[in-house]
């Protein structure tokens, strides 16, 4: 019995000094980061990044939704990693499940670079191209209709948040760790706090987070099995989208995540949940209706959309921190697809 009561306390023990670990490399690299880093050797670099995704979104509205998407998925390892291309050392992360015929906005990201590298040759980072422009593009303007030649124009009206900036970029990119580490629409409410877990988040900041699907679209593969056969779904929203979505064929036809304002960054998305309009399996899984761990945090999303915006920047800040690397280690990709 005494053996027993020192290895759980051992086991316990152990598992705080790795969270207290996390929080103080966390808190490391954080440092290392600010939001001034290129204010000498790069002024303009905001300016042009926001300018040329301001641009991005002008061409397509939902450009905004992809460079977002492309952020996040970078950032469970904020090293531009899921840029680069396959190489005859490593096979890349662009083929890797969730971003195979899915993950869009790299050539956005390239002509981004471009303009920044005319204006300041070698400075900055991929990885923190990728991290402002996810920024930029929940605020960007977009274009929603023509008549004549007057354009009508509204903003994706998300929230902002500061930047910190200097990052570098990896050397590497690993297929096998985008395929474990991103979550996958088809998890349960268990699996997503886990996955989120892992990368230290907590839940909150977890539900905060999947808000980004506010704006975006997802292909038919990704909701087919929950329009046909899941019963926590709106009859009404499942029979339209099957018109989309065949039963069979039609996979990479799209449709939006937030049905009823899909170019607004908003809190729509946790009111649709709240009526059982979730697209993805991943996304009803945060509101059951039948006291969830999460569904009261919904339902505050739902009544507050403040409250969703002060979160999301929050959790968008410390997401964008996560596994960065800085000081002298990686480099400063000059092409963001290839190293150097």
């Amino acid at each position: 019995m005494v053996s027993s009561t020192v290895h759980i306390t051992s086991k316990m023990d152990i598992s705080k000094l790795q969270w207290c670990c996390f929080w103080f490399l966390f808190g490391v690299t954080s440092a290392q980061l600010s939001s001034n880093f290129y204010s000498s050797s790069c002024p303009n670099a905001l300016s042009t990044i926001q300018s040329a995704v301001q641009s991005a979104v002008n061409n397509e509205s939902r450009m905004g939704a992809s460079l977002l998407r492309l952020h996040f998925h970078d950032c469970f390892g904020c090293d531009a990693s899921v840029l680069l291309d396959d190489t005859a050392n490593f096979t890349g992360e662009k083929t890797a499940g969730p971003n195979l015929n899915s993950l869009r906005g790299f050539e956005a990201i390239d002509n981004i670079k471009s303009q920044v590298e005319s204006t300041c040759p070698g400075v900055v980072s991929c990885a923190d191209i990728l991290a402002v422009a996810a920024r930029d593009s929940v605020v960007a303007q977009i274009t929603l209709a023509y008549y004549g030649k007057v354009k009508v124009k509204a903003k994706l009206g998300g929230p902002s948040w500061t930047v910190l900036l200097g990052r570098r970029d990896s050397t590497t990119a690993s297929l096998s760790a985008a395929n474990s580490n991103i979550p996958a629409p088809t998890l349960n409410l268990s699996g997503l706090i886990t996955a989120f877990s892992n990368k230290g988040f907590t839940t909150q900041e977890m539900v905060a987070l999947s808000g980004a699907h506010t704006i975006g679209q997802a292909r038919c593969t990704t909701f087919r099995t929950r329009i046909y056969n899941e019963t926590n779904i709106n009859s009404t929203l499942a029979t339209s989208l099957q018109a989309n979505c065949p039963s069979n064929g039609g996979d990479n036809n799209t449709s939006p995540l937030d049905t009823t304002s899909p170019t607004t960054f908003d809190n729509a998305y946790f009111t649709n949940l709240m009526s059982l309009k979730g697209l993805l399996h991943s996304d009803q899984q945060l509101f059951s209706g039948s006291g969830g761990s999460t569904d009261s945090q919904v339902s505050s999303y739902s009544s507050s959309s403040s409250t969703f915006f002060t979160d999301f920047a929050n959790a968008m800040v410390k997401m964008g921190n996560l596994s960065v690397l800085t000081g002298s280690s990686g480099q400063i990709r000059t092409n963001c697809r290839k190293t150097n």
